[in-house]
């Protein structure tokens, strides 16, 4: 465990960096906000798209690694949801606990750190992950909230959540790349050149905008937050670990991968739909925090458990 705890330091040294420089206000909350905005329409999107164009199709989707993960996820989705409602919360903050624990920093944090330590053999799986939880659940979560607020979603109500799943930019850029792969398209050249470019700044730049957030995110109720943090740490990984390995027919080295992904943070974007909707932004700001700083230590362990991971 030592020897990956070493090999991960450094991604989380970068966003030490991007902490220091958000608290000693070298960076203020609107220049966070910017720089991610950097990292989540031009950079990421550059690495997810070619990625997903260098990936062949058949490799990309795998239908029983694609019903491990939903299983996991949708079992702890129901359990969180379950501890919430019997604590009394309402439904619209039921969801997002729940969507705390099962959403990781698989964007930011994960595909380019997998990327990095196991190699680009990685990418499928976790792009694999990504989508699910961008799709179905970062569609879920908002229909819930819509539907205990306004009693039904309507056609409209349903396009426009459609819509905005659509034009998340990290899902444009995956499908983007699915159809070049599909059509058998060529990547090189100053095409290719451009994408290396742009793609290779997404790492440094997605830890430190990380670690900037990190400095606005307040403590709220810790209790409940290190319950969710540790359900998204243990728990998730645990379960998707479960249907994986002892359920469905996953390949070994795709199931490893899917197993490391569940073990990432909180992600940073379940805090914006939290504060879009006004739906207990301080215990989710607390989440993402508690989840990030330990993942340090779980991440090493988690990497070091799962058989069929070799580092790069």
């Amino acid at each position: 465990m030592i020897d990956v705890l070493l090999r991960i330091l450094p991604f989380f040294a970068v966003v030490g960096c991007g902490y220091l420089a958000a608290a000693t206000r070298m960076f203020g909350a609107e220049a966070s906000d910017w720089l991610a905005r950097f990292v989540f329409y031009f950079a990421l999107s550059a690495m997810l798209f070619r990625f997903a164009a260098t990936l062949p199709i058949a490799e990309t989707f795998d239908s029983e690694f694609a019903f491990a993960y939903l299983a996991g996820c949708s079992t702890l989705y129901l359990l969180i949801t379950a501890v919430a409602r019997l604590r009394g919360e309402s439904p619209p903050v039921a969801a997002i606990e729940a969507q705390c624990a099962v959403i990781g920093n698989t964007g930011f944090l994960g595909l380019p750190m997998l990327v990095a330590l196991i190699g680009p053999a990685a990418a499928g799986p976790v792009i694999l992950t990504l989508a699910i939880d961008l799709v179905i659940f970062g569609t879920l979560v908002v229909v819930v909230i819509t539907v205990s607020r306004e009693g039904r979603v309507d056609a409209a109500a349903g396009l426009r959540i459609l819509a905005n799943v659509a034009r998340n930019p990290m899902v444009m850029s995956m499908a983007a790349g699915l159809a070049w792969s599909a059509f058998d398209l060529p990547l090189a050249g100053p095409f290719d050149d451009f994408l290396l470019l742009l793609g290779g700044a997404a790492t440094p730049t997605a830890l430190f905008a990380i670690g900037a957030s990190l400095a606005f995110h307040s403590a709220g109720r810790i209790a409940v937050s290190l319950w969710l943090a540790g359900a998204k740490l243990i728990l998730h990984p645990l379960l998707v670990a479960v249907f994986a390995l002892l359920v469905f027919d996953v390949d070994p080295f795709a199931a490893a991968v899917m197993i490391v992904a569940a073990s990432m943070p909180a992600a940073g974007n379940v805090y914006l739909l939290a504060n879009h909707f006004q739906v207990a932004p301080a215990r989710v700001s607390a989440t993402i925090l508690l989840s990030t700083c330990a993942s340090i230590l779980t991440l090493s362990l988690a990497i070091s458990l799962v058989p069929g991971l070799s580092m790069t």
